[in-house]
């Protein structure tokens, strides 16, 4: 134990009075490090930021709208618009296999809602009672409308955060009344800000039973009797997402009798098609900052070798001169690992703690929308560390063996 602790004072005192090359090997290795864990933390912050901002809108939806359609059977070119009707939302609900859960919607934008305090136009949407386990849709305060309120079309609305600015400004809203159109509707809940900035279109919403949307403010216009502006849904998991468009597609065109595999019939937003897009993306990111970051590394683990090999060339009369004093073969093999050790784990520590600093540096700025803070991944400061270390601790032992290896004559001769 003594032995190991003398040769480690003694390659401490030899890093130390050779400062110029220590810290240059130093640099290299905590630049090296430093510049893989920035650059692969800043991939997985833009990777965690979309992420986040997908889970926004909830989990696993897919949207379907109405598109065009045929107006004369077999002829693509006379196309019409047409409309989901709310008997296609359950036939939908009671054939389909591969759903989850589905939900249509009423959007209604052109609804004055009035309060106390003030008034504002807002978005009103009709649903079901089981859009919140579609979409994300945070209660701050009071309660989602249920079964009982939709069956017995009550007039109970749910409402958006920003919208409370105009119409209930820093006042309780759950318990109120609002006039939608002059009709009263009793407040039962008030949704928590969706969205980082708190700029996600559910904010400004108005949510009312389904049922009483009906009653009360059915779409406007020309052919749209019982119809529903889009559905919601959830496949049963995301291995079936295009099983179940498929199956939506095709009850919609049996009941409207056209071809389900028109491609302007219907528009789709497949979330969980674009997040697997977006996973694409961020993993091809993440392969070039990677590839980057240990060419950087490469670069680094250069001139770790290059130093340590004219470190250990220009000390083999010193070696020599040791093996003549009595020191082992071990022990000169033990002062150079323990030398290369040091340094690579020192140096890849300070690459680490500069790495960490800065982007918690980061995280106390405010980050723009899509983009999280960066963070340390684990694997890869262990990988950039351990290779350097490898590289250094080698770059020092193979030469260091080769001189103790020689004769003590031959390796004072050395110049």
């Amino acid at each position: 134990m003594r032995t190991l602790i003398d040769i480690v004072r003694q390659s401490l005192a030899t890093l130390w009075a050779h400062k110029l090359r220590s810290f240059l090997t130093m640099f290299g290795i905590a630049w090296g490090v430093g510049s893989l864990l920035l650059l692969v933390g800043l991939g997985e912050g833009f990777r965690s930021g979309q992420a986040k901002q997908l889970a926004n809108l909830g989990q696993d939806i897919m949207f379907v709208f109405p598109g065009r359609i045929p107006a004369v059977a077999g002829s693509l070119q006379s196309g019409q618009t047409y409309h989901f009707t709310y008997d296609d939302y359950l036939a939908i609900r009671d054939e389909a296999h591969t759903l989850r859960v589905v939900s249509p919607v009423i959007n209604r934008e052109d609804i004055r809602a009035v309060s106390d305090y003030g008034s504002t136009n807002g978005q009103v949407f009709g649903v079901a009672p089981v859009y919140n386990q579609i979409r994300n849709i945070p209660i701050g305060t009071g309660r989602w409308f249920n079964d009982d309120d939709n069956t017995q079309h009550r007039r109970v609305a749910v409402v958006g955060w920003e919208l409370l600015k105009n119409v209930f400004p820093g006042r309780p809203a759950v318990g109120a009344t609002l006039l939608l159109n002059e009709v009263r509707f009793d407040i039962i809940g008030v949704l928590a800000k969706v969205g980082q900035d708190g700029n996600n279109g559910t904010n400004a919403r108005i949510f009312v039973p389904l049922e009483t949307m009906r009653d009360l403010f059915p779409l406007k216009g020309e052919n749209v009797e019982n119809a529903v502006s889009f559905i919601n849904y959830r496949p049963l998991n995301k291995a079936q997402h295009l099983q179940s468009k498929e199956e939506v597609h095709r009850i919609i065109a049996r009941r409207h009798r056209f071809d389900p595999k028109l491609e302007d019939a219907f528009e789709d937003w497949d979330t969980i098609e674009g997040s697997q897009r977006v996973d694409k993306i961020f993993n091809a990111m993440d392969y070039f900052l990677g590839v980057v970051g240990f060419v950087t590394l490469g670069l680094g683990a250069i001139g770790i070798i290059n130093i340590m090999l004219v470190s250990v060339t220009e000390r083999t009369r010193e070696i020599g001169l040791r093996k003549a004093l009595g020191a082992t073969h071990r022990n000169i093999l033990t002062q150079f690992f323990v030398e290369g050790l040091f340094l690579t784990l020192f140096s890849g520590g300070i690459g680490l703690l500069l790495a960490g600093g800065f982007m918690t540096l980061l995280g106390q700025l405010p980050s723009p929308e899509g983009f999280d803070t960066p963070r340390i991944v684990p694997m890869s400061a262990v990988s950039a560390i351990l290779s350097l270390a490898i590289a250094g601790i080698t770059a020092g032992l193979y030469p260091a063996r080769k001189a103790a290896h020689m004769v003590p004559v031959e390796a004072l001769r050395q110049e």
